[in-house]
């Protein structure tokens, strides 16, 4: 398990992180979103131990990460910025992790790399954006570690390689109990792949959920009656977002969906239509009701996925 509390990262001229405070379960996926510059780097090399946090604490099982190799031995981090050693080919870095992580799986490494086609004895400069990024995220996988941390883990990845990415890291939460982090611009890149998703925004962590939660307690609902009426009728309903348009209205409802429309159908609509959200939408009304425009949160951010 993971602790954080009250952590915050300053550098001369601003302040990256602002005692954000969060509890990361093991055994999850636990991602993280938001704009550039929101802090989502510099948390996860204070998670694993690269910067000293100037206040607060972060908890690994209980143990500090910084300046403890120890604990640093049961983190694998692949970062935005890729660093090799000059001239090195993926199997003098293999040597490397094997020093530093007494797990690390030889046939394992073997194994991925001939599955992502990569050829090990290549020196890793000549190696494109996307295949370097490969031998990162193979390499971060042999080790077996207890965590591993992913900074934009897909950018560089053609769509089969992601699927590949992600089958793989959800592969090994399931046989080893691990725990994973990663952070993406893109929500659609982690809807389908984490188990708890996080928004950062300017340092600060402001929203955090369960995203199975998220999808399942916010719904929209689409009604309509014969007769004039306005929100006044569905006092009761916890309502994030009512238009009405002539006789239908929309609403963006939280709550149990099966008591909300047992409530509604109860009025005797003359229509009652329940649609689902996209985590995209589900964000963009809960951010709202927080009193943020989602939009000017994460202002530049690319929902598309990337290199299609």
């Amino acid at each position: 398990m993971i602790e954080v509390k009250k952590l915050t990262k300053r550098f001369e001229q601003f302040t990256a992180l602002k005692e954000i405070s969060c509890t990361i379960p093991k055994g999850c996926i636990y991602g993280m979103v938001g704009s550039n510059g929101a802090g989502k780097s510099t948390f996860l090399r204070l998670l694993t131990g690269i910067y000293k946090p100037d206040g607060g604490t972060v908890l690994v099982e209980g143990e500090p990460v910084f300046d403890n190799p120890a604990a640093k031995s049961r983190i694998a981090f692949v970062p935005d910025e890729l660093y090799f050693l000059p001239s090195a080919n993926m199997e003098r870095m293999a040597k490397l992790y094997a020093s530093i992580y007494p797990s690390f799986d030889y046939q394992r490494f073997e194994y991925l790399t001939k599955s992502f086609q990569l050829d090990g004895k290549r020196n890793i400069s000549a190696f494109s954006k996307g295949m370097k990024r490969q031998a990162a995220i193979i390499l971060a996988l042999s080790a077996k570690p207890d965590y591993l941390f992913f900074d934009e883990t897909f950018d560089g990845l053609d769509p089969v390689m992601r699927n590949l990415v992600k089958g793989l890291i959800s592969q090994d939460l399931m046989e080893r109990k691990s725990t994973a982090i990663i952070t993406s611009h893109s929500l659609r890149e982690l809807e389908d792949t984490c188990d708890q998703l996080a928004l950062l925004h300017k340092g600060g962590l402001i929203f955090e959920s369960d995203i199975q939660n998220l999808k399942t307690t916010l719904f929209k609902i689409q009604v309509g009656f014969t007769d004039e009426y306005d929100k006044s009728r569905f006092e009761g309903l916890d309502i994030l977002h009512y238009v009405k348009h002539g006789s239908i209205a929309n609403m963006i409802v939280r709550g149990d969906k099966l008591e909300v429309v047992k409530h509604v159908r109860a009025m005797q609509p003359v229509i009652l239509d329940v649609l689902p959200l996209s985590l995209e939408e589900v964000f963009t009304y809960e951010m709202e009701a927080l009193g943020y425009e989602f939009s000017a949160v994460l202002e530049g951010v690319n929902y598309e996925q990337k290199n299609l």
